[in-house]
C-alpha cells in the first residue's frame, strides 16, 4: 500500500481485495501518513534560506549569496529555477516529500546557477563536491520516468537537471531566468 501525490492529485494503491470497510479505513491513514510526511519534508522558506546559506558555504565557498528562495506551485515541468540577475530561487513544490538530499542536490544546482548561469563543463565542477550527486540525479530521473510512465503520466520531461542536458544558457536570456 502506498499513497503519492501526482499532478495535483492523490493516488492510494491498495489490494484490489480489500473489503470497503478495509479500503475505507486504509485509505484515511494512508492520506494522514502523506500528510504527516510531506509537513515534515517541506522546510518552511526561512528554512531554505537557511539551508542555501548552508550548502552555498560548505560547497561553493560562499560564493552563491541568493536574495530570496521560495516554494512555487507553478513549476510543472521542472524542479527549480533562479534567475541570477537578481539572486531568486524557486524550487517546485513538487519536491516536497522527497528526501532531503535531493532538495539539497536542487538547491545546490540553482545556487551553482548564481555563479555559473549555463550547464557548461564549469558549471557541473561546481557540484562534484555534492557527496549525492549521482544519487540524487538518479532518484529525480526515476521519479519522472514513473511519472510519465503512470497513471496520467505526461510523457518524458527534461529537467535541466543532468550534465547530458548542456544546451540552455539561461533558457531565457531577455530576463535572464535559468532554469532547472
Amino acid at each position: 500500500m502506498s499513497a503519492y501525490r501526482q499532478d495535483g492529485r492523490t493516488v492510494v494503491l491498495i489490494p484490489a481485495q480489500m473489503s470497503a470497510r478495509e479500503e475505507e479505513r486504509w485509505v484515511k491513514a494512508m492520506l494522514a501518513r502523506l500528510d504527516s510526511r510531506e509537513r515534515r519534508s517541506k522546510p518552511g522558506e526561512a528554512e531554505l534560506a537557511a539551508r542555501a546559506k548552508e550548502l552555498s558555504a560548505r560547497y561553493l565557498d560562499g560564493r552563491a549569496v541568493p536574495y530570496s528562495v521560495r516554494w512555487v506551485t507553478n513549476q510543472g515541468a521542472r524542479w527549480g529555477s533562479c534567475t541570477p540577475v537578481d539572486a531568486s530561487i524557486r524550487l517546485s513544490d513538487r519536491l516536497r516529500g522527497m528526501p532531503d538530499f535531493v532538495i539539497d542536490y536542487v538547491l545546490l544546482h540553482e545556487l551553482a546557477h548564481l555563479i555559473e548561469p549555463n550547464h557548461g563543463a564549469g558549471f557541473w565542477r561546481l557540484l562534484e563536491p555534492f557527496p549525492k550527486l549521482e544519487r540524487a540525479r538518479g532518484f529525480l530521473d526515476g521519479f519522472a520516468a514513473a511519472s510519465a510512465a503512470g497513471p496520467g503520466g505526461r510523457g518524458s520531461e527534461r529537467d535541466g537537471l543532468s550534465p547530458e542536458d548542456d544546451s540552455d544558457i539561461c533558457d531565457e536570456p531577455e530576463n535572464g531566468d535559468c532554469e532547472a
